[in-house]
């Protein structure tokens, strides 16, 4: 056989298989579609038209897990009419429903949209061949729900630790009776694990406050002042650690919020800063203001916080440094509240830190405008003459 029949012959062969192929798929899709209209012509009367309206995904499966009815956001799930089940769990699911066994709504991961999504999913029998799946989107309740069971669990061991000790040592005080030096030193330990105590207990009730969206009392606040403040609350234990604190950046400035919050946060980022400072270092507090908003800043010299910790250290109990958290009788709540309180004035927290270099957190408020009336006169004379006290300080260090 010469090159011009073998091409031919080889040619004829090609479109045979072509053909062959052809025949083979479109078979194949009008045996799907022939499932399809098999399964729809015993659809109970109205299911498209409520699936229509569904705000969660829902879909009607056939015996063979396929598709038969799907709602509109059933497609973000990867559920389309057509098409078979692609979970296997689904798929059980819509089985145990035909063969009647009825079941509580049960959680199924499912891609959406790039990520793993919490679905609960509701099966029930529609007819003895078909079964319909709803499935409602529970991540954030999921999510919300175990940071609770954390909370809770969390709260009751760092609780325990302190309710602990002030037992043991009422009962080692009551042992040394006779004893006015062990009976002194006992009582000195007994009080501050109740003033540990107390301060968990506060941090506890200030984050369940935050975390229910009470109303703040929000007013206009001096930045001066909550910076001056938050520095001579902090300066017996900058004193005590031979921490200086260095104040530096732009002044009057003034922000909308709660006090006592605003307070509390920059007092929390404070105290962080000269626990985990080497002797001898020191701590910035800095203020300045970008296109509105008023930026505080709290930088340190110590240890540092790893990359892989800094996600997660505005968690609440979270620790870093769990060893020098309890040496310094660290609640692992402050920066949670940091967190938190900022968040409830519309302003966010950010962070840089390199392990051995030292961290800076920065509290970024919006910026507000005092009142013409208030910018005439002092506003909080007695604040005012603290400032200048601490200003009279060496170098304004504390």
């Amino acid at each position: 056989m010469d090159p011009v029949q073998l091409a031919v012959f080889a040619l004829l062969i090609g479109v045979v298989l072509g053909v062959s192929v052809a025949l083979v798929v479109g078979a194949s899709y009008r045996a799907r579609d022939r499932a399809v209209q098999r399964a729809s012509a015993g659809i109970p009367a109205g299911i498209r038209t409520v699936l229509a309206g569904m705000d969660d995904a829902a879909v009607v499966v056939d015996p063979s897990g396929l598709v038969v009815v799907a709602s509109g956001p059933a497609a973000g799930l990867g559920l389309r009419e057509g098409q078979t089940l692609p979970d296997a769990q689904l798929a059980l699911l819509a089985r145990a429903a035909r063969a009647g066994t009825a079941s509580d709504p049960v959680l199924v991961p499912l891609r959406r949209e790039g990520e793993t999504r919490t679905e609960s999913v509701h099966a029930r029998a529609l007819t003895s061949r078909l079964a319909l799946l709803v499935l409602h989107d529970v991540t954030e309740q999921e999510r919300v729900a175990k940071m609770r069971r954390d909370f809770v669990a969390n709260t009751s061991h760092e609780l325990k630790t302190p309710a602990g000790a002030v037992s043991l040592l009422s009962e080692a005080i009551e042992s040394a009776a006779d004893d006015p030096d062990d009976v002194r030193g006992f009582a000195r330990r007994l009080r501050a694990e109740a003033e540990r105590l107390g301060t968990l207990t506060t941090r506890i009730m200030t984050l369940s406050q935050l975390e229910a969206d009470e109303p703040l009392a929000m007013r206009d606040e001096s930045v001066d002042e909550l910076v001056v403040g938050a520095l001579q609350a902090h300066g017996a234990q900058a004193d005590a650690a031979r921490i200086d604190i260095v104040r530096g950046g732009e002044t009057d400035v003034h922000v909308l919020g709660d006090r006592r919050l605003l307070a509390e946060a920059l007092g929390n980022l404070l105290a962080n800063a000269i626990a985990y400072s080497p002797a001898g270092s020191h701590v910035g507090v800095g203020v300045k203001t970008i296109d509105g908003v008023v930026e505080i800043s709290v930088a340190d010299q110590g240890i540092g916080i790893a990359e892989e910790d800094q996600k997660r250290v505005f968690e609440r109990f979270f620790r870093a440094d769990r060893a020098r958290s309890r040496r310094t009788g660290g609640t692992g709540l402050g920066l949670a509240i940091v967190k938190h309180a900022v968040q409830r004035h519309g302003g966010e927290v950010r962070l840089w830190s390199r392990p051995g270099q030292g961290s800076t957190f920065t509290i970024r408020l919006p910026r507000a405008i005092p009142d013409a009336a208030e910018q005439t006169g002092p506003r909080h004379p007695k604040k005012k003459s603290a400032k200048k006290k601490h200003d009279r300080r060496k170098d304004s260090v504390v």
